[in-house]
């Protein structure tokens, strides 16, 4: 029994990270169900077995993405020592050098037929970060560094404004247009926790 189960979940993550390739390189609307069969060489009745639809399968796929690049952001946020700021920043810095390894997924992502699953990756991305930096945004309350009643809401404020409108497979802003937003976060992030003036400012290293 406990073979059976074990085959049952490698198949379906096959069936996952199979999808999850030809969404990246072909788009969503572009591939079909087929296509996964096709590339893993099983049957209709194998897949349709696990997944009832495209739809469906698409959900499994980000819960996948979202939960592989979670559990890379809470492992750097254990990592992190110091106070809140400090810790933070740590979080914030190891993060962003981390998405750039994953450059590749990212350029997927960005392009035309994949935007609403683009769009549907961040949204979830939020929710499930925002948890981590609401934990270092409690202690920044505890320790006088910030002060907010709603520590989770402004982590998701803050994600959600900073990741969709900081986003170039989204908005196609110019380079001065990028800069005039990615300049001011600093300071906006600093007003919406009454942190210190200036203590944001290492994100202007961050995302130049």
């Amino acid at each position: 029994m406990v073979r059976i189960v074990k085959k049952a979940v490698e198949r379906r993550e096959e069936i996952i990270a199979a999808a999850g390739e030809l969404f990246l390189v072909k788009g969503y609307d572009q591939t079909t169900m087929k296509d996964v069969m096709d590339r893993l060489q099983i049957a209709k009745g194998t897949i349709y077995h696990y997944f009832k639809s495209k739809e469906e399968l698409l959900e499994a796929v980000l819960d996948s993405i979202v939960a592989n690049l979670v559990e890379a952001m809470q492992a750097i946020a254990d990592e992190a020592r110091g106070n809140a700021l400090e810790k933070l920043r740590h979080l914030i810095v190891k993060s962003t050098a981390a998405d750039n390894h994953d450059q590749e997924m990212l350029d997927n992502l960005h392009r035309p037929g994949n935007t609403g699953m683009h769009l549907r990756l961040l949204a979830k991305l939020i929710v499930m970060q925002a948890p981590i930096y609401a934990e270092f945004i409690r202690q920044g309350c505890a320790e006088k560094l910030f002060a907010t009643e709603h520590p989770l809401e402004s982590a998701e404020f803050i994600l959600a404004g900073f990741q969709f409108l900081t986003d170039m497979g989204i908005y196609h802003w110019t380079p001065e247009q990028l800069a005039r937003r990615t300049g001011a976060l600093p300071a906006l992030i600093e007003s919406q926790l009454q942190a210190p003036a200036g203590s944001f400012g290492f994100l202007l290293e961050v995302l130049a």
